[in-house]
């Protein structure tokens, strides 16, 4: 009988699930929004029902072997979901426990979302073969999975390598968490959105970009732009790729990774960020490390980055 794990994506808008083999088939899938159940009882019966329900449809004999999830604040260590932001339930969610429970006993296992985007990359992506590396979510934060030795990097309470949550402008931009300056605030969607309206303000360039309010524009919008030659949109992501390979290039200097993979939304852009980045990264590494750490773009299907991400958690749990 084939084994299939289930792997959960929590997000704050919708919730995905699907049935995933070793080698990263997805077997049918599902989603609805996360914040169509009131009670989270209720919304942890729906997840079961969910998977059950397209286990049903598979086609050859197969049992559910694991269970992998990725969510905001996802406490690897203790199995809960600890104060979400951007969830409805406020409280410690103790989801393994409970996923556990309904089904049968198999093994749970839960991270944040950007620890399982690294597991993925490690499982499924561009890092196949590496044991230090490092994933870069860019979207509407920057999140950060550390790899070291073949291991994320969970620290002593599981919430190490909040990388977003460096400070790179003391009394800076005002982030989500409380404090001012953080490196999200700079290097995400949101991030070049502001950049390119304070240029627009600094300057008095030519750009495509002043007929699209604030409330409006994207930073796809900013990355249209500086495809067709706006001087605008082409100096927000080298202010940007600036600012992020500066980080990046810091990085280096506590881990030593093989590796820095881009992933998210604003990776999108390819090469407009890549490449500033690229060179602010090799301008400031330390001598020994100059040529040595690859930065790249993340080697994930960005449709179904997150259930493999999640999924490819319960694997590796499984096959230790």
């Amino acid at each position: 009988m084939k084994k299939l794990v289930a792997g959960i994506d929590i997000g704050g808008t919708n919730t995905v699930f699907a049935l995933v083999d070793e080698s990263g088939t997805i077997h049918g899938s599902g989603t609805f929004p996360t914040n169509r159940y009131e009670k989270f009882n209720d919304f942890i019966i729906a997840i079961r029902d969910g998977i059950l329900e397209i286990s049903k449809e598979v086609d050859f004999p197969h049992k559910i072997a694991g269970i992998g999830i990725g969510a905001p604040n996802g406490n690897y260590y203790t199995g809960c979901i600890e104060s979400a932001a951007n969830l409805i339930w406020k409280e410690n969610l103790p989801i393994v426990e409970k996923l556990k429970i309904l089904f049968g006993g198999v093994p749970v296992v839960l991270t944040n979302d950007a620890n399982a985007a690294a597991i993925g990359e490690m499982i499924y992506g561009g890092a196949k073969g590496m044991k230090n590396f490092v994933v870069i979510t860019l979207g509407t934060g920057l999140g950060s999975g550390f790899v070291v030795n073949g291991e994320v990097l969970y620290g002593h309470d599981g919430f190490a390598g909040e990388y977003g949550h460096i400070i790179y402008k003391r009394g800076g931009r005002q982030c989500g968490c409380g404090r001012r300056g953080c490196l999200e605030t700079y290097v995400s969607a949101p991030g070049i959105k502001k950049t390119t309206f304070e240029l627009l303000s600094n300057e008095n360039t030519q750009s495509s970009l002043r007929d699209i309010s604030f409330a409006n524009m994207t930073s796809k919008d900013v990355a249209v732009a500086a495809t067709k030659g706006d001087k605008i949109a082409i100096e927000a992501f080298e202010t940007t790729g600036r600012i992020l390979g500066e980080a990046l290039a810091d990085l280096v200097a506590i881990t030593t990774p093989e590796a820095i993979f881009l992933f998210g939304g604003l990776a999108k852009s390819g090469n407009l960020i890549l490449e500033p980045t690229k060179r602010a990264f090799e301008e400031n590494l330390l001598k020994m490390w100059k040529g040595k750490v690859k930065l790249l773009l993340s080697g994930l299907d960005e449709d179904n980055a997150a259930i493999l991400g999640s999924s490819a958690l319960a694997w590796k749990e499984l096959n230790r």
